[in-house]
C-alpha cells in the first residue's frame, strides 16, 4: 500500500484551515476527508448569530483571501456582524470550494497505529495507509451531560448540540440549565418560538460580552487591551492571542487564563431578547426524574420545576480519548492531561506523527484554540513544520 504523507479528519473551519494551507507546500501528498461544516449546519440552532466579531471570524488561508469580506463580495450577500450561522456555514462551504476541492466527503472509521506510520479505515472499507495524521474532529463528541441527568432518555433530557430546529418545542414548558452563549441563545430561540422556557443555572449573576464595545470609543487605544482574535476579556485578550507569550507564564496561570477566557457569558445583544425570559440563578440541580412522561427536577435552593422537556446549555469537556475513531492502541500511547493531549510544536502529541488541532490544542496553545480566529496560528505552524519535516 502506498504511503502518502498525510491525512486531514474533519473539514470544519480547522480542517478547511489546514488543508489550504497543506495545499501550498510543493510536492506534498495528502488526503482530507470530512462533510464540511457538518457540526455548524446539523448541531446548532437555526436562527444563532455568531458571538466573535466579524474579523474574528474569517477562516485562514495562506493568502488571506478567502475572508468574510470576500465572500460577501462574490456572493453579493448581504451580511453584517453578528454573523448569522447560516451565512458563516454557507462561507465555510464556499470556502472549501476554493481552498480545498479536493476534499472527500467519507467518514474516518479509525485510526491505528502500523509500522512506524498510520493505517486509517475509511467507512466505505477503503484503507488509506499516512506518515502523518492531523485531527480536526471538533467537539462534538465533547458534549458535556452531568450526572444528574444520565438516567433520563433523549425524549425528555438532550443537549443544545443536538437541536436543529427548536420550533418543536413550541407552548411546552422547557428548562435550560446553562448561563454559557449556547445556553442562553438557545434560550432565547424557544422563546421566540413559542416555548415558555426559564433558564437554570449555578452562577449568581449572568456575564455579559459588552465592555469591547465600550472600549472601542477610545478608538486605536481600543487595541492595547482586545486582540482582533476577540477571544478573552480586556488585558488578557492580548496574551492568549500569543499562544507562544502565553507559554512563557507557569503552567497554573496558563489554566487560570484559559479559563477566564472561555468562562460562561453571552453576547451584549442577547440580554434584550432575554428580558422577559425567566431566570433562575445562583441554582443547581441536586436531581431529575421522570415523572408521568415530563421532569421533575430538585433544586439546591429546595424547589422543584416540573418541564416538558430539559436542554443542557452545560458546555463542552475535551477528552480525546471519547474520538471513536482513535484505536484503543493510540487512546493508550497518548499522555492526557485532563482529557488533552499533551502536544509539542506544530500540534504534534505524544505518538509522533499524530497531531491535534481546535479544541484539543487549549491546554497547549490556549483559549485561542476554540475559536475560528486560531486557525490563522494553527494551520501557518502546522504547514510551517510540514513542509520542514516530511518524514
Amino acid at each position: 500500500m502506498n504511503t502518502i504523507d498525510a491525512v486531514i479528519l474533519g473539514a470544519g473551519p480547522y480542517g478547511l484551515a489546514a488543508g489550504a494551507h497543506l495545499r501550498k507546500i510543493a510536492g506534498l501528498e495528502f488526503r482530507a476527508f470530512g462533510e464540511p461544516m457538518s457540526f455548524w449546519s446539523t448541531c446548532m440552532p437555526a436562527g444563532m448569530l455568531l458571538r466573535s466579531s466579524w474579523e474574528a471570524s474569517h477562516i485562514a488561508d495562506p493568502q488571506r483571501a478567502l475572508t468574510l469580506d470576500a465572500y460577501r463580495s462574490v456572493n453579493g450577500n448581504h451580511m453584517s456582524a453578528p454573523v448569522s450561522l447560516e451565512r458563516f456555514v454557507e462561507y465555510g462551504l464556499w470556502f472549501q470550494r476554493a481552498a480545498l476541492p479536493q476534499l472527500e466527503q467519507k467518514k474516518i472509521s479509525s485510526i491505528d497505529a502500523d509500522s512506524g506510520a498510520f493505517r486509517i479505515l475509511l467507512e466505505d472499507g477503503e484503507e488509506v495507509r499516512a506518515r502523518r495524521v492531523v485531527i480536526a474532529g471538533g467537539i462534538g463528541a465533547f458534549a458535556r451531560r452531568p450526572a444528574e441527568f444520565s438516567a433520563l432518555p433523549a425524549s425528555l433530557v438532550t443537549h443544545t448540540s443536538q437541536h436543529r430546529d427548536l420550533r418543536q418545542f413550541r407552548s411546552k414548558r422547557i428548562a435550560v440549565i446553562g448561563a454559557g452563549q449556547s445556553a442562553l441563545e438557545s434560550a432565547a430561540l424557544l422563546h421566540e418560538a413559542g416555548a415558555e422556557v426559564e433558564v437554570l443555572a449555578r452562577i449568581a449573576q449572568i456575564h455579559w460580552l459588552g465592555w469591547k464595545a465600550r472600549l472601542q470609543r477610545l478608538g486605536p487605544f481600543a487595541k492595547l487591551f482586545y486582540s482582533w482574535t476577540d477571544v478573552g476579556p480586556a488585558g488578557i485578550s492580548r496574551i492568549v492571542s500569543a499562544p507562544r507569550l502565553l507559554q512563557q507564564f507557569p503552567r497554573d496561570v496558563q489554566d487560570k487564563l484559559r479559563k477566564r477566557s472561555i468562562r460562561p457569558a453571552g453576547a451584549h445583544w442577547l440580554s434584550e431578547r432575554l428580558k422577559t425570559v425567566r431566570m433562575t440563578l445562583g441554582v443547581q440541580v441536586n436531581a431529575a426524574q421522570e415523572t408521568s412522561g415530563r421532569v421533575r427536577l430538585h433544586l439546591s435552593d429546595s424547589t422543584e420545576r416540573v418541564v416538558d422537556h430539559v436542554i443542557l446549555g452545560t458546555g463542552y469537556r475535551v477528552d480525546v480519548s471519547r474520538y471513536p475513531f482513535l484505536s484503543p492502541r493510540i487512546v493508550q500511547q497518548l499522555r492526557l492531561v485532563d482529557g488533552f493531549p499533551q502536544l509539542h510544536d506544530a500540534f504534534e502529541s505524544s505518538v509522533p506523527g499524530l497531531h491535534f488541532l481546535g479544541a484539543p490544542a487549549g491546554h497547549t496553545f490556549g483559549p485561542l484554540m476554540y475559536f475560528v480566529s486560531g486557525t490563522r496560528f494553527a494551520s501557518r505552524l502546522l504547514s510551517s513544520h510540514l513542509s520542514k519535516n516530511r518524514t
